[in-house]
């Protein structure tokens, strides 16, 4: 049995405002081609297919299409669950149909823990895995509120109700597994935040619960499983330092926290009675990216080099020299002019520190209004008074039309 682990594919997000779709497409044909090459029997989704709880058109065409895709090359199974991006409606609502090409979604939990036990068969109808597709489980799932509970109470709560439920699947699992001829392999699939789990800075990974970190130890889920495929963390990272336990990561980097990263999948061999084998395969880069940090010269250098490499990238710079550098992004862009490098974001955190440096000890820039922040943002560039007012009145025009722009978008 060759299974193959993804998850995280956030399919409809964008960077700054640049849409991904060539680098999605690009995504999916690139794992057809895998599980073709590979001969997978099992494909495995462990939740965040979408950014989004509605995503566009565009989005459910590449998801549909793939899905499409899967049966023609060989691919026997395909399970996926929800995670916290995912509507478990809108992911459910094909549900039946999907069933009828054994593409198996489960996009939320039930009262009964067995409903997410997948018993998948051969070509020959006969058992060749089990599968505990366990979605993302909401705060309603795992416990009951209430009134006058501490956040430690909710926590409590909240691990002893995963702890429960991941116990009872199991269980579930091995009931199932005593009533067979021959041995079955089994894998669990979860989408949540294990502790001591892997993140990178910006990498969008939320908290899956309001006032709680909730983040399951390791020694609390179930060891009775031949596989665990987890999806949420987008690092790709072996879970307690088990080699059968495992996120498989985002394929794509979602962030300038994630680039330079290398973005795998994971491709599992079941044998009963041998230990799983995993293999990582690494996935291309389809779109360059680069975050660029330093003061100007460092920017400096390594621009040039990008715009003479003509490579087609994308990048956030991190300016952080001390020296004032009058039209920043002007300067920047005019550094790459006629090359495929473009910029998508710049962070002066020059600026950003004399912002900070004039904030109250207890005061943080959630603390104050965007005019407010425009106003120190003219006090630490030491911009004469007299020639605040125009400034001023120009923001306050931008921000006002901004507002109306995003009223008509409603």
């Amino acid at each position: 049995m060759k299974i193959l682990h993804t998850s995280d594919w956030h399919l409809g997000r964008t960077l700054y405002g640049r849409r991904r779709y060539p680098e999605f497409t690009a995504l999916l044909d690139w794992l057809i081609s895998v599980i073709e090459h590979q001969q997978v029997d099992t494909l495995l989704v462990a939740g965040d297919i979408f950014d989004t709880t509605a995503p566009g058109n565009r989005a459910q065409e590449l998801y549909y299409r793939f899905l499409g895709r899967v049966a023609a090359v060989g691919c026997r199974h395909v399970v996926i669950i929800a995670g916290n991006h995912d509507s478990p409606t809108f992911l459910n609502a094909p549900r039946e149909l999907l069933r009828a090409m054994d593409v198996h979604v489960v996009g939320a939990a039930t009262a009964d823990p067995a409903d997410v036990v997948l018993l998948l068969t051969d070509q020959h109808q006969q058992p060749e895995l089990l599968v505990a597709a366990v979605p993302y489980l909401r705060d309603r799932d795992l416990r009951l509120a209430e009134p006058g509970e501490s956040l430690a109470d909710k926590e409590r709560k909240l691990l002893a109700g995963l702890r429960e439920h991941y116990a009872r699947v199991a269980a579930i699992i091995e009931e199932r597994r005593q009533t067979m001829a021959r041995p079955v392999p089994a894998v669990a699939m979860g989408h949540l935040f294990t502790a001591g789990g892997q993140t990178v800075e910006g990498d969008g990974v939320r908290e899956l619960y309001v006032g709680s970190l909730a983040h399951v130890p390791a020694g609390q889920l179930p060891d009775n499983f031949d596989y665990l495929a987890l999806g949420h963390l987008h690092v790709p990272q072996r879970v307690g330092g088990t080699e059968n336990r495992r996120y498989s990561g985002s394929p794509l980097p979602l962030s300038f926290g994630e680039a330079g990263q290398q973005k795998s999948i994971c491709l599992v061999e079941l044998q009963a009675g041998q230990p799983a084998a995993v293999t990582t395969l690494p996935v291309p880069v389809f779109q360059p990216m680069e975050r660029i940090r330093g003061n100007w010269d460092e920017i400096d250098r390594r621009l040039v080099d990008l715009a003479a490499g003509d490579c087609p990238c994308w990048l956030e710079i991190v300016y952080e020299g001390e020296e004032v550098i009058p039209e920043l992004r002007q300067r920047l862009e005019e550094k790459i002019a006629g090359s495929e490098v473009e910029i998508l974001r710049i962070i002066n955190q020059r600026l950003s520190r004399r912002l900070l440096e004039q904030t109250k000890p207890s005061e943080t820039l959630d603390d104050l209004d965007p005019y407010q922040v425009f106003q120190r943002c003219l006090e630490a560039h030491a911009i004469p008074p007299e020639q605040q007012p125009p400034l001023l009145q120009a923001y306050r025009e931008t921000v006002t039309a901004l507002l109306e722009e995003d009223h008509r978008a409603e």
